[in-house]
């Protein structure tokens, strides 16, 4: 009797610990309040929109906006007080060609983005060569028959100046190049979104863009014969990415900084960030 006694009481005591924790996590998460505006990287935009939409259902106090109107309006919204975080493809507080550091702010890394040139699907060109690449996006090449293609002109879609992919595609892929600048088959579009949407519908046309943009309509290109995966970028033989910083006006505090650490989660890195086609920062030796 005194066993059965002994034994119910041991189970209603760990029923309620187990209670008091679940109130105690459930109380803890909802202290969290306040707005948090994010700005900048369109790169970056579906991880952010999926890391927003889950931090919300556990902080249902906190408001997130997001909007992406370009890498470098990311620091510069944290700059002028109007964004808490500026999503950005670069580490803004270093200088990089064509960009002055961002003083007095910290680059928060948030993923590894890797990079592809991508083509209409019409076009029928599964690799290009760095050279190749620096002569099309330079304007030097303007037939795809001279690299393997169709006797048809090529149409070359850029991203605008202060785009963070366009940053990092000419340093890492065109090693410096300068692109071209006008031209009846040139075209700039503004987003990440507006490059898919240029490239899915305008037949002879190469762009570039995140793995994560890349649809059936289009085909990425090996580069040197390297396709752009995750696992090349991991084992360092695909050199065409970048990490992704959300940048803040000194060390994150509050909401903003509960919404980077889950970001910057085991749970979010290797469960949502990877089905996106982003990258663990932690896979990077």
């Amino acid at each position: 009797m005194k066993t059965k006694w002994f034994k119910s009481l041991s189970f209603a005591l760990i029923a309620l610990t187990v209670a008091f924790g679940s109130v105690s996590v459930a109380s803890a998460s909802s202290k969290l309040s306040g707005r948090i505006v994010i700005n900048g990287s369109s790169a970056l935009l579906p991880l952010t929109l999926q890391a927003a939409n889950e931090f919300k259902k556990l902080n249902p106090k906190v408001r997130i906006s997001a909007s992406a109107a370009g890498s470098i309006t990311g620091p510069q919204s944290v700059r002028k007080g109007i964004a808490d975080i500026g999503a950005v493809d670069w580490d803004a507080t270093k200088d990089v060609p064509g960009f002055k550091a961002f003083t007095g702010q910290v680059a928060n890394k948030v993923a590894v983005i890797p990079f592809a040139a991508i083509t209409n699907s019409n076009v029928g060109v599964s690799s290009l060569s760095t050279a190749q690449l620096q002569g099309i996006f330079s304007g030097k090449i303007t037939n795809w028959k001279e690299v393997g293609g169709a006797d048809k002109d090529i149409i070359v879609v850029n991203r605008a100046f202060g785009s963070g992919t366009r940053v990092n595609f000419q340093i890492k892929a065109l090693n410096g190049t300068d692109f071209m600048t006008k031209g009846s088959n040139y075209k700039e579009v503004k987003s990440s979104g507006d490059m898919k949407t240029a490239i899915e519908t305008t037949p002879n046309a190469i762009g570039y863009i995140d793995l994560v943009y890349v649809t059936s309509k289009m085909t990425a290109v090996k580069i040197n014969n390297v396709a752009p995966t995750e696992a090349n970028v991991i084992n360092g033989t695909y050199k065409v990415w970048g990490y992704g910083y959300y940048m803040t006006k000194g060390q994150p505090t509050g909401a903003t900084k509960a919404f980077i650490d889950y970001v910057q989660s085991k749970k979010f890195q290797t469960g949502s960030l990877k089905k996106l086609k982003f990258i663990p920062i932690s896979a990077m030796k």
